[in-house]
């Protein structure tokens, strides 16, 4: 393990992306729970573009046009619902401790989505894993694997650690309407803006 890929990992993960908005929203709107199981669905999210990487499917990815293109606009779509349905359903960023929690087979159904209809994920681990893994090593796979899984796990606890931040700023935002008003716009704008870099991506 490199100091090299730790440090490239770290700042990849830390880079604000869909994972860590839809962190710091479920930290914000439910609490410090909330937020880790929303860091959990995202880091499971993950799952299947390592899969992808390891089996070969990343290239077919990277080699055809068309198979991107459809992933791509599948995931633009869901950002948009994602911001269309924070800006018009004024409980998904509300803060009030009386509400019913959201259930975690909800919450990480959404972050599951969020990574999972995300090629440019798969692209960067067919490019980013193959730097620190030595040609003809005989061990390629389980390295693999084993990247995979720091970055996974760096992952957790980054977008945990953003969640918890957020849920502990819960109590200076309660019975403020404005202030939830325009998180709310804000957490909205960041989906649109994120489905729209998603839309101009290149392969």
């Amino acid at each position: 393990m490199s100091l090299a890929f730790l440090l490239t990992t770290l700042v990849v993960v830390a880079t604000p992306g869909t994972g860590v908005v839809y962190t710091l929203a479920a930290g914000l709107s439910r609490g410090r729970r909330a937020s880790v199981v929303a860091a959990f669905a995202c880091t499971l999210g993950i799952v299947p573009h390592v899969l992808a990487t390891v089996t070969g499917l990343a290239a077919l990815l990277n080699a055809s046009a068309a198979a991107f293109q459809m992933l791509k606009y599948a995931g633009v779509a869901y950002l948009l619902y994602m911001a269309w349905a924070t800006l018009r359903d004024k409980r998904a960023i509300a803060v009030d401790e009386a509400a019913a929690p959201l259930s975690a087979g909800r919450t990480i159904v959404q972050g599951v989505l969020i990574n999972l209809l995300n090629p440019k994920l798969t692209i960067f681990f067919f490019a980013f894993l193959p730097q620190f893994v030595s040609p003809g090593d005989p061990h390629t796979l389980p390295r693999m694997l084993a990247l995979s899984g720091v970055f996974m796990l760096a992952t957790f606890v980054v977008f945990a650690g953003y969640g918890v931040l957020a849920a502990s700023v819960r109590s200076q935002v309660i019975s403020r309407p404005r202030v939830m008003a325009w998180l709310r716009r804000s957490f909205a704008g960041s989906f649109l803006l994120l489905g729209a870099k998603l839309a101009t991506a290149e392969r």
